[in-house]
């Protein structure tokens, strides 16, 4: 069992920055691909970013390519999203998710864990 707690949500102004921290506990979680999701009210939750076990490899999607950021500390067993320049429309709960490969949880496949969100809200 991988147990996955999120932090560094909070209420910002658009254009501005944030490092959300997902914190694993449990099994050998650097054996894990990790990635975000994002769930804006009323709507299904998105793939955001993935990052291999190694952290050689990243997934993004489109809409947040060139904004943020995703990172991993296996020593600390941690892993980051910055994010930077954010809009309005980034408006939603963020989900940190353990599992197979960074591919796989691209699309949205293969995901083994979820932590229970941070909330992120940008004002325009």
């Amino acid at each position: 069992q991988v147990r996955l707690v999120e932090s560094g949500g909070g209420l910002v102004q658009a254009g501005d920055s944030l490092r959300l921290s997902c914190a694993a506990s449990g099994r050998t979680v650097s054996s894990y691909a990790m990635g975000w999701f994002r769930q804006a009210p009323g709507k299904e939750r998105d793939f955001v970013a993935a990052i291999s076990w190694s952290g050689s490899i990243t997934y993004y999607a489109d809409s947040v390519k060139g904004r943020f950021t995703i990172s991993r500390d296996n020593a600390k067993n941690t892993v980051y999203l910055q994010m930077n320049s954010l809009k309005p429309e980034d408006t939603a709960v963020y989900y940190c998710a353990a599992g197979s490969t960074a591919q796989a949880m691209s699309a949205y496949a293969g995901i083994k864990y979820w932590g229970q969100g941070t909330q992120v809200t940008v004002s325009s």
